[in-house]
Parts: structure tokens; sequence; C-alpha cells
């Protein structure tokens, strides 16, 4: 058997550029290319059913409930307004006053709900609608609390 023996500095081969400059050239090309390609994202101005214009106030209404007990006693929202032997019930009438004219400020309707209890009398009802017709407030709706 023949034995070669090999020289190491025979077939040294140096750092060759010219294939590396080849290759960035390459990937240099491909990636201009591909700029070229990209697509340009455009806004359309179209409306979508069921959109609000937010350029405009939107008005909620400052609803006020009024809660008239079987005894006879009047609540606006939960805080005691009047007793039951009180006929002109003057802090609910200043109360609603303010909201009215606070409502006509913010321009909202003033919405008030009358809650009476099933045992709780008519004419106190009307009471309170006296009071609501005083503060100028004419959006009033009525409510039937049920016995549990």
């Amino acid at each position: 058997m023949k034995r070669i023996s090999i020289d190491p500095n025979e077939g040294t081969v140096g750092f060759q550029i010219a294939p590396m400059i080849d290759v960035v050239f390459v990937i240099m090309l491909f990636f201009m290319v591909m700029a070229g390609a990209v697509k340009v994202e455009k806004e359309h101005n179209c409306r979508l059913p069921g959109t609000v214009d937010t350029a405009k106030d939107v008005p909620f209404a400052d609803e006020q409930v009024i809660s008239v007990t079987a005894k006879g006693d009047i609540l606006l929202n939960e805080e005691p307004m009047a007793a039951a032997n009180d006929k002109l019930m003057p802090k609910l009438r200043d109360v609603l006053k303010r909201v009215k004219a606070n409502c006509d400020a913010a321009k909202t309707p003033a919405v008030l709900t009358i809650a009476s209890e099933h045992q709780a009398k008519h004419g106190r009802t009307m009471d309170v609608l006296d009071c609501a017709a005083d503060a100028g407030i004419t959006d009033v709706s009525f409510n039937l609390v049920e016995e549990e």
C-alpha cells in the first residue's frame, strides 16, 4: 500500500472574498426587489352601520326615583324627604327645583319616576306630582312596587 504524504502548506486556501461579495449582492438585490412589492395600506373612509357621531353630545336622562311608602313617607333616591304628616313637602320641592335647574343647565331632560307601594294612598302620590309640577318637571313615569 502506498502512503500519501500531505504537506500542510501545499493546499492552503485563504479567505475567499469574491464569493462573500457575491452573496452580499444577492441578498441586497433580494431586499431591494421585495421592498417594491410591499402593499401600502390605505384608509377607507366609510361609515359602518350602527356607529354614532361622536362630535355631538349624547344626552343622558337624569332620572330621580321617588318612593311612596305605605305609611306615607316620601323617599328621593332612598333618602327621606318628607314624613307621612307633611303635606306640603318643602324639602322635596326645593330638591326637585335644584334637579330641574341642573338638568336645564346641562341640557338634559329631568326624568322622574314615582314608585308607590301597593298599599300607598293615591293622595300621597298626588302630593308628589304637585311638587314635580311646581318644579317644572314634566317627564314623569310611574312604577308600582310589588309586595314580596
